[in-house]
């Protein structure tokens, strides 16, 4: 494809660059819709008359007439340093006294919209400041406007070693190169590492363990464990709130006295865990399997499991002496043969909960939803009238 730039007969200033193809009077049609005139006669720079579009060459420079005869340019008497349009037009930047020898081709063509085609597209318009050498005084980053101004020679993103591509997208936004700093906000969004979501092992959980003093608090909070091996490990007094734990091994884990609050537990196997102390407020077990669980702490520590989703649970057989179900939910669980002396059921729902066997001597079950829950082969009389102690 040939391009050539095209003025108006007689000027050298407010050219249009375009493509040529088709015939001439293709090429004329599209002269007279951008320089705004009806374009009857092309002439190239010595007055010579184009009368067949294969004489036209790459880069020519084509004045176009509306039917007068050719008016040289340069017949008014001003010099070529005069011609503000002029592409041989050689000007100097000192961007944060660096200073940056360039052509005003190079700063208008590129982008014609940015701010330094506007200040160097004619001359004194904006009124520049310049320094005793003469040179243009822009008060920004030289290391950062460098790949700018490559870039509007070549159309290429090159940045060296070292720059910030940050910077660089500032200064482009600043001069309102608008293509390059889309590009550069692609090239950013590449360079940073994709954020990784993937569940700890139960390798790098132990690495982890072993790195961590005995004295020191261990945080998980939030960490994504889903679906890992933790089983028989000490997680004694580590914080696991809102952790992802879902459909995790924890058969016969120490989990005394650790922050489960807000924790998935979904779908977990806790089978045989020491449970003792632990705070599982507001935490997400449904379906999980607790069958064997320890809760009771010799100490007096009781569990607190207020406000836990307990859907489908299995906690056949578990020890949960003292233990805090307030407003728990409980619905289709499976508590048969527990131990719940002295537990707090107020407001639990124990909708078609399965309380075979279950020993609830003292326990507080007031307000609490019994609707087809089981009540079978109990080991002491059920009180529906105690209170909390």
């Amino acid at each position: 494809m040939r391009r050539v730039t095209l003025f108006v007969n007689g000027t050298s200033r407010n050219g249009k660059v375009v493509a040529v193809y088709g015939t001439l009077s293709d090429l004329l049609t599209v002269a007279s819709n951008k320089l705004g005139i009806r374009a009857c006669n092309l002439y190239n720079g010595k007055g010579g008359l184009i009368d067949d579009i294969t004489l036209i060459r790459d880069d020519d420079v084509l004045y176009v007439s509306e039917g007068d005869a050719f008016i040289d340019p340069q017949s008014d008497g001003k010099t070529s340093d005069d011609i503000s349009g002029s592409h041989t037009d050689w000007l100097t930047l000192n961007i944060g006294g660096r200073l940056f020898t360039t052509t005003r081709s190079t700063l208008v063509s590129k982008e014609p919209d940015s701010m330094l085609a506007h200040m160097f597209r004619e001359k004194d318009v904006w009124g520049n400041k310049q320094d005793e050498r003469g040179a243009y005084l822009i008060d920004r980053s030289p290391e950062y406007f460098e790949p700018i101004l490559n870039y509007l020679r070549h159309g290429q993103i090159i940045v060296n070693e070292g720059i910030n591509l940050l910077g660089v997208l500032e200064e482009a936004r600043f001069f309102g190169i608008e293509q390059m700093a889309e590009q550069l906000e692609v090239a950013i969004k590449n360079s940073h590492p994709p954020e990784d979501h993937s569940p700890l092992s139960r390798k790098e959980f132990v690495r982890f363990l072993l790195a961590t003093p005995t004295k020191s608090e261990l945080r998980c909070q939030g960490l994504n464990f889903s679906g890992a091996d933790l089983s028989r490990l000490d997680l004694r007094y580590i914080n696991f709130k809102m952790a992802n734990l879902s459909r995790c091994n924890l058969t016969y884990a120490n989990l005394c006295c650790s922050n489960l609050e807000r924790a998935d537990l979904s779908g977990a196997n806790l089978d045989g865990a020491n449970l003792q102390g632990v705070k599982m407020l507001c935490s997400n077990a449904e379906g999980a399997s607790l069958k064997g669980c320890n809760f009771e702490d010799p100490s007096g520590l009781k569990a607190n499991l207020e406000g836990a989703n307990l859907k489908g649970v299995d906690m056949e057989g578990s020890q949960m002496t003292g233990i805090n179900l307030r407003v728990a939910t409980l619905k289709n669980a499976k508590l048969k043969n527990c131990n719940l002396r002295g537990a707090t059921l107020a407001g639990t729902d124990l909708e078609n909960c399965d309380l075979s066997g279950c020993d609830l001597q003292e326990a507080n079950l007031r307000g609490s939803n019994v609707k087809g829950a089981i009540f079978e082969e109990m080991l002491t009389p059920l009180h529906m009238s105690q209170s909390v102690r």
